[in-house]
């Protein structure tokens, strides 16, 4: 499927292998898609920072939140700990109760023994209700096993798939992005990934490569009038295997934003625009282990220096930039809920424009 990149737009900084989230080494992605009859555009997106052998091995991780209307759920735990285990799962806002749930049944079932004290699942959501039937309980704890189940690495699909099914961005068909940058760091070599679930943004604000052509793309506009412009939310998954503190990891998730307003976003009251940040280096640390309290016990945790870490908060937001055009070129109309109708974003005319 044809991404930004194939339309010429220019983008800075050098890509992954597969340009995704899973350049970083052990990040898998799966999904649910749910598209049924005339009301049915929905799923699930599961990430898994250290695949599925590892999913109980803490990665450190840090959250920030631009605008608070949507839901993370975990977050007072990573905020408490600075670490994450478990698969963060994507999915619409009134779904986030069986994802929670599916989550705990698949660790039940690989492996019992991680479940014997408590687990607090990492679920994030936006809001589909303009194509789906968002109040229908459609989405329930099997298809979250079954996203986390289906979870790869390599490339990833993109647009109306998983979480993203039913999700809108700038008036246009959005959904699922994801983008990938190599961030030299001396002799070593790292990778940040994003990946996005856009569901946000005025068709007045759309901005691509500098250039904005939201107000030259006004027509063929169907949600203008029957949904909040600019409303719906957007998450934000960052993972890297840079070695990086909480702290650090947090700093990452604070520039989401920036990255976002590269496309246009201002950051509207109502879209709920909720970011995390994790580093999968250091795999050992952060242990919830209980040792014994009469035996000393420590941990150590190698990170790059905070006074070096500007490339990787550079390559935060080119990536998550390029990750939301990528929502909004991987994609084609869709009609749902109602005959609510989402057109793709007319990428010959977007061409024409940039080329002036």
């Amino acid at each position: 499927m044809t991404r930004a990149r194939d339309l010429g737009i220019p983008l800075h900084g050098e890509p992954g292998p597969h340009n995704a989230i899973t350049d970083v080494p052990g990040i898998e992605v799966g999904y649910t898609t749910l598209v049924e009859g005339a009301g049915v555009r929905t799923g699930v997106t599961a990430i898994l920072p250290r695949g599925r052998s590892g999913f109980d091995v803490p990665c450190a991780a840090g959250t920030h939140v631009l605008n608070g209307n949507g839901e993370l759920t975990g977050a007072a735990w990573l905020a408490e700990s600075g670490s994450l285990t478990l698969p963060v799962l994507i999915t619409n806002t009134h779904a986030v109760g069986p994802c929670h749930r599916g989550v705990i049944d698949w660790v039940v079932r690989e492996r019992p023994g991680a479940a014997d004290q408590w687990l607090l699942p990492v679920v994030a959501e936006t809001w589909d209700g303009y194509l789906n039937d968002i109040n229908a309980p459609t989405v329930q704890p099997a298809h979250a096993v079954a996203a986390i189940d289906a979870a790869r690495g390599g490339a990833v699909p993109e647009g109306s798939v998983g979480g993203g099914t039913g999700m809108n961005c700038y008036g246009y068909k959005g959904g699922s992005g994801t983008a990938s940058r190599v961030v030299a760091h001396g002799a070593d070599r790292y990778t940040v990934g994003a990946f996005v679930q856009a569901n946000f943004g005025s068709r007045r604000d759309l901005t691509v490569a500098g250039v904005h052509v939201g107000p030259q793309l006004a027509e063929d506009n169907p949600m203008e009038g029957v949904a909040v412009p600019g409303a719906g939310s957007v998450i934000v998954v960052i993972g890297t295997d840079a070695p990086l503190l909480p702290g650090q990891c947090a700093a990452l998730a604070r520039r989401v934003p920036l990255g976002l307003a590269r496309t246009g976003t201002f950051g509207s009251h109502f879209s709920g625009d909720l970011f995390l940040a994790f580093s999968t280096a250091n795999p050992g640390a952060l242990t919830s282990a209980f040792p014994d309290q009469d035996t000393p016990w420590y941990e150590s945790m190698r990170f790059v220096p905070w006074s070096r870490i500007d490339p990787f908060l550079d390559a935060v937001v080119q990536s998550v930039e390029e990750a939301v055009l990528n929502a909004l070129v991987c994609n084609e109309e869709m009609v749902g809920r109602a005959g609510h109708r989402t057109p793709a974003l007319p990428t010959t005319a977007l061409r024409s424009l940039l080329s002036r």
